[in-house]
This record gives C-alpha cells, structure tokens and sequence, in this order.
C-alpha cells in the first residue's frame, strides 16, 4: 500500500504598498475637507449665533472678529453684510411654533420691531434670493408700513392678494424673512428680548 500524499500549499500574503495608502489617506482626506466645507459653506455661520425667537442674526458678520467661516460664507454668497454701527440683520426660516415657513400657507408679521431709525422686512426664496413676485415688490421699509392709532402693524405674507400690507410668497416650497434694523442701539446684539420682535403667525395652509 502507498502511504498517503499530503499536498502543501503555500499561502502568500501580498502587503499594501506604503505609497498606495499613502494616497489612498491623501485622498480621504482631501475628499472629507472639500465636502465638510461645501456643506458649512451652503448653510448658515456654525459659530456666533444670537436667536431671538424665530429671527436669528450673527452680530459679528460685518465686523473684523468676523471668523474664517463667516468671511467664507460672504464671499460665496457675495454678499455684504452691515457693518458694527450701521445695523444688524435677522433671518426667520420657521414661524414663531418653530414650524417651517412653507409658501402654501399664510401668515401675519407683527406687531413692532425693536427701535431702530429705519429698518426693512424682505421676502427671501428657497436659495436665498430676493423672492421675486408678480406685483414686483417683496419688501417693506419702516416708512411705507401702514399702521393703526397705538404705531402698531401687521404684515400678511400669502400667495393671495390680502388687505392692508401684503408681501406676496414665491409660487411654492420653503422660504425666509429678513429683518434689518439699521442705525439702532442693539446693533451688537445686547439689550434686544423677544418681547420687541415681530411674531410670526401662521394663519391657515392651503395646498
């Protein structure tokens, strides 16, 4: 009888390259960095907030302790934000339940803002462009608001046409208030409550 053959295999392990994961972490690396700042840089500054009920404003953006995300920001955006001293810019996106602000809904703007000497309330759409409407006009400035016997006002913001002052909405989807207070004390954020600032209510949604 013949004893049985055992047959060996060699089993040979094949190391990475140290150049090839070399790369390979360059570029994770690179592709982590440029998708986290497109991400910070198609939203709103991550740092230095001040909310006050639905409004929001960054007292820093227009100064020079502005920080590199905030500079970031503005220059994607091209914008120019006011500086310390001329005023202070607020946005909404919900109501005043935190709901999100959807054009297919109604709602009133009111009654008072914080003292300023002038200030504008503006209508914005879902890619932060002034929201432009079939009347042509997607604003107020404090000067034009109509306003009842205590200074008090109200501004409907609605698809449809409503008495008094009325902003019209874009034709669909989420959008945005700004308020701008200009050449007013709380210009660096200090003193202002939620008692002063506009409320933002929704009235009804249609389709």
């Amino acid at each position: 009888m013949r004893a049985p053959t055992h047959v060996t295999k060699s089993v040979t392990n094949r190391s990475i390259p140290t150049v090839v994961l070399i790369v390979y972490t360059l570029l994770l690396a690179l592709g982590l960095g440029l998708g986290s700042t497109y991400f910070v840089l198609k939203g709103d500054p991550p740092f230095g907030s001040l909310s006050i009920g639905p409004w929001k404003a960054w007292p820093d953006l227009g100064s020079a302790e502005a920080d590199p995300y905030m500079r970031a920001i503005i220059a994607q955006r091209s914008e120019i934000p006011l500086a310390i001293g001329e005023g202070l810019g607020f946005t909404a996106t919900t109501d005043s339940e935190g709901r999100g602000l959807n054009a297919a809904c109604t709602y009133r703007v009111g009654p008072g803002v914080p003292n300023a000497r002038l200030w504008t309330l503006a209508v914005y759409d879902r890619d932060g462009r002034i929201s432009k409407t079939e009347l042509g006009r997607s604003s107020f400035t404090s000067s034009e608001i109509v306003r009842d016997a205590q200074d008090r006002f109200t501004i409907a913001l609605s698809r449809t046409l409503q008495d008094g002052n009325w902003l019209q909405l874009p034709a669909s989807g989420p959008f945005s208030i700004v308020l701008r207070l200009y050449d007013t004390p709380g210009a660096t954020g200090t003193g202002l409550t939620d008692s002063v600032f506009p409320t933002i209510q929704r009235v009804e949604c249609g389709s």
